[in-house]
């Protein structure tokens, strides 16, 4: 364990801990590898994920669902104005790259183009 363990390079936490071998902030949820040498979220690799009016989306974002979504063995879908907490942003199947929680659907995947930050 690293005794005088480093600043949050994206919003200067001071209370980082360490989780395996990431660094995490507890303050704005923000994941590195302090042995990499990029510490900062603005890698060349790092994709950035938009929602439906193009505001940049992050893990533990809140959205609200734009347009009704059909759910299989639903009769009623997710209807527009949902709103979905704490987001985690992940390269999912076929363009699904937000995975979240539904209240009354459960766990499933949703395109950022459907969505809105709220």
């Amino acid at each position: 364990m690293m005794e005088n363990l480093p600043p949050c390079p994206k919003c200067a936490g001071e209370y980082t801990y360490e989780m395996n071998s990431l660094m995490v902030c507890p303050e704005c949820a923000h994941e590195w590898n302090p042995e990499s040498g990029s510490e900062g979220g603005d890698a060349a690799g790092e994709r950035v994920v938009k929602d439906a009016v193009g505001n940049v989306l992050q893990d533990g974002d809140t959205v609200v669902v734009v347009k009704t979504l059909k759910v299989k063995g639903s009769p009623s879908g997710i209807k527009a104005g949902t709103k979905v907490r704490n987001i985690r942003l992940v390269d999912g199947v076929d363009g699904h790259d937000i995975d979240c929680k539904v209240e009354g659907f459960g766990a499933m995947q949703l395109k950022s183009g459907v969505v809105k930050k709220g």
